[in-house]
């Protein structure tokens, strides 16, 4: 267990960091694989302009990057808060065999760093969401799922 501690202490670290440079908010992340850090990732969202950029989700880039494939098979994720909706939904994409986390989506809300509305909106019909959504050109757009499910060249995951 003392070795989890290790690589948590280092998300937090990380995540600390990330404030006290001005890069970013409050968030750290390591992924770990066969006992050794592989990649790192901080909240990069205001200096990168991209609100894709949060910790896990960079560290998840950088660790597939490194390890040349598009999925984290045998990694651990260790990330300083709990998971928003687009980091968790981009973890179990990534496949990794662990995940532990250190604050929780309580104690982000806390500092206004608040999901539940995404949560929310999830839950509703598309109709009751803040964002409008509509459908449209479902047909052409089966197209491509076509092509993709006769495909022989097709990497499936």
């Amino acid at each position: 267990m003392e070795e989890r501690e290790k690589f948590m202490r280092e998300a937090i670290r990380l995540s600390i960091e990330n404030v006290t440079s001005g890069n970013g908010g409050p968030f750290g992340c390591v992924i770990v694989k066969n006992g050794e850090v592989i990649a790192r990732g901080v909240n990069n969202v205001t200096s990168h302009n991209d609100p894709t950029a949060h910790a896990e989700v960079t560290a998840i880039r950088n660790a597939c990057k490194e390890l040349g494939t598009f999925q984290l098979d045998d990694c651990e994720i260790y990330t300083s808060c709990e998971p928003c909706p687009m980091c968790l939904g981009a973890i179990y994409w990534a496949r990794p065999s662990k995940m532990f986390y250190a604050n929780t989506k309580k104690d982000a809300a806390d500092i206004e760093f608040d999901d539940d509305f995404i949560y929310k909106e999830m839950e509703l019909p598309y109709e009751d969401r803040k964002l409008p959504t509509s459908q449209m050109l479902r047909d052409e757009a089966l197209e491509a799922f076509k092509t993709w499910t006769n495909s022989q060249n097709k990497i499936e995951y």
